[in-house]
C-alpha cells in the first residue's frame, strides 16, 4: 500500500467516527485524485472477508465492523443485548427520510397516530435529528435523517432513497438482520416530552429573570 493509504488508515482507525474527505485533503494538502486513489486502495484492502469495512457516505469515510462478524464480536465484547427497531419506529423513520425536513405533526398526519415516542427514540439513537424550525404557528421543530442513518442502512446519500414502500421494506429487512440497530423494549426515559429538544443547538435563548 502507498504511504498515503497507510496514513488514511491510521486517521480512520484512531478517529473511530466519520471523517470528511475534504477535511483530510485540506490538512494533508493532497489533490482530489490522490485522495481518490488512496481511498480506492484502502477499500480494496478492507473488503471481502476482511473484519473491517471502509464506509463512504456524504463525502465522509469511516471504518466499521464487517456485518458478517457482528455476532462473534458481540459474543466477545458482551455488549448490551440489542434487537431490531419496532415497526412503529421504522415507519416513522421511513416517513422522516422520505419527507425530510418534516415536523412531528406532519409525520402523525401520515401515520394517523401519535409519533412522539418514536421520534424521541429515533433522535436518541442518532438516526434523526432536529435541523431547524418551520416558519408557522408555534415554530415546530423540523426533523431529518443523520449520517448515522445512512451508515446503518447502507445508503450513500439521501438522493439515493427509493420510494416510501421500498424504503420501508429495506429498513425492516436490514434492521431485522443487523443487531447493531437498537430496539426499545421499555421507555428510555421517564417523561415522554423530555427527549425532544426545546431549542436547537446554537439557537439563541432569552432568559426572563
Amino acid at each position: 500500500m502507498s504511504r498515503l493509504s497507510n496514513v488514511l488508515q491510521s486517521i480512520l482507525f484512531l478517529s473511530g467516527k466519520p471523517v470528511e474527505e475534504a477535511f483530510i485533503r485540506e490538512k494533508l494538502q493532497i489533490s482530489a485524485k490522490e485522495m481518490k486513489d488512496a481511498v480506492q486502495e484502502l477499500s480494496q484492502q478492507f473488503s471481502g472477508e476482511s473484519g473491517i469495512n471502509l464506509l463512504r457516505f456524504n463525502g465522509k469515510l469511516q471504518f466499521a465492523t464487517n456485518p458478517d462478524y457482528v455476532k462473534d464480536v458481540e459474543a466477545v465484547l458482551n455488549p448490551i443485548k440489542e434487537k431490531e427497531l419496532t415497526n412503529a419506529m421504522l415507519e416513522t423513520l421511513a416517513i422522516v427520510a422520505y419527507k425530510q425536513p418534516v415536523t412531528r405533526l406532519e409525520v402523525e398526519e401520515i401515520r394517523a397516530v401519535d409519533c412522539t415516542y418514536s421520534i424521541q427514540n429515533l433522535t436518541r439513537l442518532g438516526l434523526i435529528e432536529a435541523v431547524g424550525r418551520k416558519d408557522t404557528i408555534g415554530k415546530p421543530l423540523l426533523f431529518a435523517t443523520t449520517d448515522e442513518f445512512l451508515k446503518r442502512f447502507s445508503i450513500g446519500n439521501v438522493s439515493e432513497l427509493p420510494d416510501y414502500e421500498t424504503l420501508l421494506e429495506k429498513l425492516k429487512e436490514i434492521s431485522y438482520e443487523n443487531t447493531s440497530v437498537k430496539t426499545v423494549e421499555k421507555p428510555m426515559f421517564d417523561k415522554v416530552s423530555e427527549d425532544i429538544p426545546e431549542f436547537l443547538q446554537g439557537e439563541k435563548v432569552d432568559v426572563v429573570e
